[in-house]
């Protein structure tokens, strides 16, 4: 008798037939009639137990487990701003360009992209992103190209890729909660490794290449940053990159705040200069490194809702081969990519949007992060830092000098009650003692919840006694 062979017979159910059970692919089956149907097994549950996977249970956002557990009841006789969110649409000053808006209404009108795309995107729309960011530096082809469902389902697909269960990834501290978020629901070890605020948020190299093992399986840098708003130099970037060659580890560059540099540098309020004149790609300063970076529409372009993002894939030496590049592709293939309206949109926003929409971008942002330092410079107690990039600034808090409140949180949940302005205590970026400021508000509500945070500072602030200052020293 074969391995498929006969096992029992049974009479089947009403029809008078006898059957085979047979075993194939580890399921049972009867043949009747010289065919096969799958055998009724009794389940062994007794009642219903339906809970949710590993994955989902390990699912957890930062900032909304900090956000969510705050008690947010704002003063009913101040309107409520709100410094916390990260999405330049909000308060409607900064609306995206008509080139941008047209090239989406010529890409509806035509009625070629109501269909589904290739899951990596259009080979056309993946040759406007390649043309766009190559360099001869860093040259790109559309086979470079993965087109995304945003900025963030580009880090997903770049961490998936690159890292099983047991590894470990090196994340920026502060830095963006998503990446540990998606990383320990797969089961990937998260390592933090500290930026410097009194040098500007630079990484702590000492410290970043401390942590590299044998499961390293990549390095997270993100520039221009989120949340501090700091852009490192290209002196700074090959310093990492040369961290990153010695142990040969890859990078996930997030880049999705990419030219969104201030045009200026700033004196800080000690002695050192912040540099950020310019925001150059890793990729165009690895000789070796390979490199993912990732990017998007969202913050540029002001357009976060419309979800579509790119990988590009940086490989010059072949390191990354062409496993990690059909990696990228089956992975893409679990869903069906980014929106196929955007991507018909793609070449025209990329070649048409003036560059007057960019520079006036940044302007504001350069304007307002400016208000926002040298107003709560000259507030006791708050150690604002510069940005020179992205969208944000941070600011310490010298808890010592605030015993009314515990911490960061605390701090910031009581300026929502007293004064309602909602800033992001940097807690959700494990960095405790300093809040986040989003910069993409009008500038007079700017001017006015700077207003309100020296006035909630001034009742709060208690200086240290000298005694205390004596044992300092």
């Amino acid at each position: 008798m074969s391995e498929n062979g006969v096992l029992l017979k049974n009479k089947m159910n009403g029809s008078g037939l006898k059957g085979k059970a047979l075993t194939r692919n580890g399921l049972h089956h009867v043949q009747v009639n010289g065919s096969l149907y799958p055998a009724k097994v009794k389940s062994r549950r007794q009642c219903w137990e339906v809970k949710p996977s590993d994955m989902a249970q390990n699912t957890l956002n930062p900032i909304r487990a900090i956000v969510d557990g705050m008690k947010l009841n704002p003063n009913p006789e101040k309107p409520m701003i709100a410094l916390s969110i990260g999405d330049p649409t909000v308060f409607g000053n900064l609306p995206t360009d008509k080139v941008v808006l047209q090239a989406m209404k010529d890409a509806i009108d035509s009625q070629k992209f109501n269909g589904y795309a290739p899951s990596v995107g259009y080979l056309q729309s993946r040759q406007a992103v390649a043309n766009f960011y190559s360099s001869p530096e860093a040259p790109l082809d559309a086979q470079d190209v993965i087109l995304t469902s945003g900025c963030s389902q580009a880090i997903d697909l770049a961490i998936s890729v690159l890292c099983n269960p047991g590894d470990n990834i090196l994340v920026p501290c502060p830095g963006f909660s998503l990446y540990k978020t998606l990383a320990v629901s797969m089961g990937i070890e998260v390592k933090l490794y500290n930026l410097l605020p009194e040098k500007a948020w630079e990484v702590d190299l000492q410290h970043l290449e401390s942590l590299i093992d044998e499961n390293t399986s990549c390095i997270i840098v993100t520039n221009p940053s989120n949340p501090c708003g700091s852009v490192f130099t290209k002196e700074h970037l090959e310093k990492i990159l040369k961290v990153a060659s010695r142990h040969c580890v890859p990078i996930l560059a997030d880049e999705i705040y990419s030219d969104m540099v201030s045009h200026r540098q700033w004196t800080r309020h000690k002695t050192s200069v912040f540099p950020g004149c310019s925001s150059p790609s890793m990729a165009s300063l690895s000789a070796d490194v390979p490199i993912l970076a990732c990017g998007g529409l969202a913050k540029r372009w002001l357009v976060p809702g419309w979800r579509l993002g790119w990988i590009l894939i940086h490989d010059r030496n072949n390191i990354f081969g062409s496993e990690i590049r059909q990696g990228l592709v089956k992975l893409s293939q679990r869903i069906l990519g980014a929106c196929t309206i955007v991507q018909g949109a793609l070449e025209s926003i990329l070649n048409n949007t003036p560059p007057s929409f960019y520079s006036s971008t940044v302007s504001f942002l350069q304007s307002n992060s400016e208000i926002c330092f040298n107003e709560l410079s000259a507030v006791p107690g708050l150690t604002p830092i510069m940005p020179s990039g992205a969208m944000y600034i941070m600011v310490g808090i010298d808890m010592e000098n605030f015993p009314d409140f515990k911490n960061d949180v605390d701090f910031t949940e009581r300026l929502v009650t007293e004064q309602s302005v909602f800033c992001l205590p940097a807690s959700a970026f494990e960095y405790p003692n300093y809040f986040r400021i989003v910069v993409t508000v009008p500038e007079e509500q700017m001017v006015e919840a700077c207003g309100r945070i020296r006035e909630f500072c001034l009742t709060h602030y208690r200086p240290r006694s000298r005694d205390s200052n004596d044992l300092d020293q």
